[in-house]
């Protein structure tokens, strides 16, 4: 029995929306027009496919969702309740209808049979290789509930962490946004209007006055072609990042920076770390968890590193050496995942990496975030104090005229 999609309408001429299971979409049909609804269209869930082969975004899930989802499921995992009868109960449970959907193509593809991974795979853009490598493993080692924990709380620790940033960053780009639209807004239109004053008296202005004056006329003529060609250069810079060659150069870049660069090996360690220590602890064979731990990782110098200690590890070489030579992951990451390999207890301190890094990333960006904010309060004041300074000077200068 599978999932259909449906669109009909109802006995009142409204459009409806839904999802319904059954064995074809004839049968589907049937049960709308048994409603006494008129159906408009009926469509098979499953992960759509572009004209390329390649799934459309229509089966994605955000990060909130996918936590919740994991969570779920593994609570009635836990509790003993049969897998299609535990996605039953998710789907009914959310009120989202792009999540509704994805649920119920899983739940049809595991009641024909499949395997709750290769379920997975039927929406690539909701479940990302770490999930569906976990998933897998935890069927083949039959701990599919604990691994099913595992994941939730991986996903969920991710989640809060992206929360935690976004909403730090909240106030800082309020701050500025409103800073620079009073700054464009006392150049483009206070400036203007006080600057008439001075233009009839024919004495030289100061410099400070000359050069708020230059900055005015600039934006007042040529704001908007600089408001354009600023949005037109940021779309240049996306396109070119799609360029895998130039994405690579850029984030080579990063990793020279001096606070930058400890900024992203942090965050790509630590994701690493978290990744590596899932799927060994879910049984994964090592050379296939590096290569779906690189994955992960969003520096493409760093997943380039990963996949070349994957190939080094498979010739012999231990993992922790195989990362050392690349020079691009931080000290206390390698040495705590070569004392796992001394000891036996890889699993252990692989978490132990990540917690480590993650504790310092949120100092890190905790000290950027609280330094960031007086700067944007002192700059800005400066810019506002210059502007005011340049107007007020001639007006002294007029003072000790009329004296």
């Amino acid at each position: 029995m599978g999932a259909f999609e449906y669109t009909a309408l109802d006995r009142r001429g409204r459009e409806q929306r839904g999802i319904l299971e059954g064995d074809t979409p004839r049968q589907v049909r049937q049960q709308l027009r048994d409603k006494g609804w008129l159906p408009l269209g009926v469509e098979e869930v499953a992960a759509p496919l572009t004209a390329g082969g390649k799934p459309r975004r229509r089966g994605r899930l955000n990060g909130t969702d996918l936590a919740l989802f994991t969570r779920q499921v593994a609570t009635l995992a836990r509790a003993g309740l049969p897998l299609e009868e535990a996605l039953r109960a998710v789907a009914q449970q959310t009120d989202k209808p792009r999540a509704k959907s994805v649920v119920m193509g899983v739940r049809a593809r595991v009641l024909e049979g499949h395997s709750l991974a290769a379920a997975l795979a039927e929406f690539p853009h909701a479940f990302p290789d770490l999930y569906r490598a976990t998933v897998s493993a935890g069927e083949q080692s039959g701990y599919l509930d604990a691994v099913l924990e595992r994941l939730a709380d991986y996903t969920e620790a991710r989640q809060q962490t992206g929360q935690k940033v976004a909403l730090a960053l909240v106030y800082p780009a309020l701050v500025s946004s409103v800073a620079l639209l009073v700054v464009v807004a006392l150049l483009t239109y206070v400036v203007p209007q006080v600057v008439q004053v001075f233009q009839g008296v024919g004495q030289a202005l100061p410099i400070m006055t000359r050069s708020l004056i230059a900055a005015s006329d600039f934006l007042e003529h040529y704001g908007l072609w600089l408001l354009v060609v600023l949005v037109l250069a940021g779309l240049g810079f996306g396109m070119l990042l799609r360029r895998e060659s130039f994405r690579y150069r850029v984030h080579r870049w990063q990793l020279r920076l001096p606070f930058v660069s400890r900024l992203v090996r942090g965050v790509n360690a630590a994701r690493f770390a978290r990744t590596l220590s899932i799927l060994a602890a879910s049984g994964v064979p090592v050379l296939e968890a590096l290569r779906i731990a690189a994955r992960v990782l969003g520096n493409l110098p760093m997943r380039a590193a990963v996949l070349e200690a994957e190939r080094r590890v498979s010739e012999g070489t231990s993992i922790h050496a195989a990362l050392e030579q690349s020079g691009l992951f931080p000290p206390m990451t390698v040495q705590l995942i070569a004392s796992g390999e001394a000891t036996g207890n890889l699993e252990g301190m692989l978490e132990r990496a990540a917690s480590s890094q993650e504790r310092e990333l949120d100092t890190l960006v905790a000290t950027l975030l609280s330094l960031l904010e007086p700067f944007m309060i002192l700059f800005m004041g400066g810019v506002v104090l210059y502007i005011v300074v340049a107007i007020l000077l001639p007006i002294f200068d007029l003072n000790r005229l009329i004296r």
